[in-house]
């Protein structure tokens, strides 16, 4: 059994393995969903849960300076919201220096939060101009002290990166460098800064990666990430890598919300629908608690749910046309009806042949 540096994570290892057993694997991994921006909020986040959630979840990327500093800690409270029906996520934070993660990571340990991810791998330009994120990568030194000061308040604190900003054979470096930084888990997207999600994942890398961890940190979790739509598909990389702990999924949530679901079956509209209209009522809860939200933000979950059947398309041509969770509510109504009478008007044509 795979020993861990803290008690979070063990958890989540030792609690992975009592899912079903999987052929060809002796040890089954994990899987947790990527903090992405204004997508797993609180209310996305149960929504994923309703459908067959992931072991691990982690919140939207949040500026570990936002968190305590006098004139905008309240902007990231909706952020850092946890539902109390919900698993505690790992909290995902970026900046640029220690003190701001020091100070965060005691505030979040108050917030009732075990674990904390340092993004060291964000290729968005605001937040390299920033100097933060991916662009870390770059100064090894302003990383380790980000991640000391973070391991102050006594959380597990992780590192999610890059192979590297523009080179990918800065992974042979800096790879070493974050396992020498006695972190729990190291989640690698495998990528590089310049390729954003442009090129296909370097999978080819992986066991290079594992080969690496298990010389430098054979108690450091591995994670990968990039390129992965769902639970097979991470398990069959995980054969063809053996060594890997964890997998990572993000952007296949959009193409599927049941991608973390132990046993794959075939899903009807009526559930998905459902999946929706259950995100359109959090959100509204979610908005009146914690101030208006930008209604454009919500459309692109539509595609989530709209896809894969006849007149999805002209479905979500109208959904993107609305302006609040009323209308939208409206026309799934109006959907449904013609929906069902199409669907009646199918079985009668069928039936008199």
């Amino acid at each position: 059994m795979v020993q861990v540096k803290s008690p979070y994570w063990q958890k989540v290892v030792d609690d992975a393995q009592k899912h079903p057993a999987v052929p060809g694997l002796e040890t089954i991994p994990f899987f947790t969903m990527a903090p992405m921006e204004a997508v797993t909020d609180s209310v996305f986040r149960r929504v994923v849960a309703k459908a067959g959630g992931p072991d691990v979840y982690f919140t939207e990327f949040t500026n570990a300076r936002s968190i305590t500093h006098p004139k905008a800690k309240f902007t990231v409270q909706g952020r850092l919201h946890v539902e109390e029906s919900e698993q505690m996520p790992v909290a995902q934070l970026w900046g640029d220096r220690g003190i701001d993660f020091e100070t965060a990571c005691f505030d979040l340990k108050e917030r009732g939060y075990e674990a904390v991810d340092i993004n060291m791998g964000c290729p968005a330009a605001t937040v390299v101009k920033n100097n933060s994120g991916s662009d870390l990568i770059r100064h090894f030194d302003k990383a380790e002290e980000i991640i000391a000061s973070a391991k102050k308040a006594g959380l597990a604190v992780s590192v999610k990166t890059r192979l590297g900003f523009n080179q990918i054979d800065t992974f042979e470096e800096w790879i070493p460098f974050l396992l020498k930084q006695d972190i729990p888990l190291l989640t690698v997207h495998m990528r590089t800064r310049k390729e954003m999600s442009k090129v296909p994942a370097h999978f080819e890398y992986i066991d290079r990666l594992v080969q690496l961890r298990d010389e430098i940190a054979p108690n450091t979790l591995l994670q990968i990430n990039g390129d992965i739509k769902d639970r097979a598909d991470g398990l069959e990389l995980v054969r063809q890598h053996p060594g890997v702990n964890g997998i990572m999924i993000g952007r296949g949530i959009f193409e599927n919300p049941f991608a973390f679901e132990i046993t794959p079956r075939e899903h009807t509209l009526d559930e998905t629908l459902t999946l929706l209209r259950m995100q359109l009522d959090l959100y509204d809860q979610f908005t009146a608690e914690f101030g208006p939200m930008h209604f454009q933000k919500l459309k692109r979950f539509f595609k989530i749910y709209v896809r894969h059947f006849s007149y999805a398309s002209d479905l979500r041509v109208a959904l993107m046309d609305t302006n609040n969770t009323t209308q939208v509510r409206e026309l799934l109504d109006q959907f449904d009806e013609q929906w069902a009478a199409q669907k009646a008007a199918d079985t009668i044509a069928i039936t008199t042949k």
